[in-house]
């Protein structure tokens, strides 16, 4: 909310940029709501939400690989973010990649010993091996 009474253009803008990033996001204009988040990111790195976002949408493309380097950059920031975890979590699962997933899991059961994603998860990967 600082943002928007700011009298720095700049901080306006970014704020600006973020509602029209929500709302392609709503819209499903993925490619188009990429490039607006990479603009803010380019501007400001350490923006959570705006890497929850662009890796949440790398994430439905399938590009996990890609997903999983915004949510470790957003998790430097927000440690114990369970939904950053998750996502994280379910990209290593569909790379193959068992060992990554657990340990996200461990960590969101160490936050919240009963999420019912987690154990979720879990039974899919026990169910894999």
């Amino acid at each position: 909310m600082v943002g928007l009474f700011s009298k720095n253009p700049e901080i306006k803008q970014i704020s600006q940029k973020k509602k029209e990033l929500r709302k392609l996001v709503k819209q499903k204009q993925y490619d188009t709501a990429l490039k607006i988040g990479s603009e803010i990111l380019q501007k400001i790195p350490e923006e959570n939400d705006v890497l929850f976002i662009v890796g949440g949408i790398y994430y439905l493309k399938n590009k996990y690989k890609t997903a999983i380097s915004y949510f470790e950059k957003s998790l430097e920031i927000a440690t114990f973010d369970i939904e950053v975890l998750l996502l994280k979590a379910n990209s290593h699962y569909h790379l193959g990649e068992h060992k990554q997933a657990i340990q996200c899991c461990q960590k969101i059961l160490e936050i919240d010993p009963k999420n019912k994603a987690v154990s979720e998860l879990l039974f899919k990967i026990e169910s894999s091996k």
